[in-house]
């Protein structure tokens, strides 16, 4: 697409207007900068030159008017699951992978919460993850809290005491870096 944008237009020039889904012809000029534009519906309308853009002969047409339905699709973020489960081999007991990044758990609404809210809500999802991996008997939870100052992993830590029958350990570094701990749970 090629737009030029020139401070001289010519009587015949197309144009299209800045601020709305307008194009037309330049048909004439007024001593205050103002520029005629007849519309391809046949009104004359008058703008100012900085509001008006002229189209090369050759360039298509921009389109303004796009449904906002389609500009949101685009414009969304797909959503990632903050808990997966997943087996990587037969020979490989299930995980149970948690997410515990503030944007996975809850979404639009993190603006107004204090640093001591936001940590709260992390550890009632851990907590959360890890009753439910307890009642369905899974061997292994892989809790992703994040690198950072620390504070959550030591919480995390302070929180996983209260269980019995775990070990826990840094998760892979290959898989999960530094910002990862793999939670066994010892099942009767």
């Amino acid at each position: 697409m090629q737009i030029l944008i020139q401070e001289r237009m010519n009587i015949g020039d197309v144009v299209q207007v800045l601020d709305d889904n307008l194009e037309g012809k330049v048909v004439g000029f007024k001593e205050d900068n103002r520029v005629i534009v007849e519309t391809t519906d046949g009104f004359e309308l008058t703008y100012y030159k900085k509001e008006l853009i002229l189209i090369a002969s050759d360039a298509p047409k921009i389109e303004f008017g796009a449904s906002l339905s389609k500009v949101l699709a685009e414009k969304e973020i797909p959503k990632k699951p903050g808990s997966v489960l997943s087996k990587l081999s037969k020979k490989d007991p299930m995980v149970f992978e948690v997410d515990l990044h503030l944007e996975k758990i809850i979404t639009g609404r993190n603006q107004n919460l204090t640093n001591f809210d936001k940590l709260n809500i992390q550890l009632e999802e851990a907590k959360r993850a890890m009753d439910f991996a307890i009642s369905k008997r899974y061997n292994r939870v892989v809790l992703i809290h994040g690198v950072g100052d620390g504070v959550l992993k030591s919480e995390l830590e302070y929180l996983l005491k209260r269980y019995e029958n775990i070990v826990i350990q840094e998760a892979s570094y290959g898989k999960y870096g530094l910002g990862a701990m793999e939670v066994y749970i010892k099942q009767k």
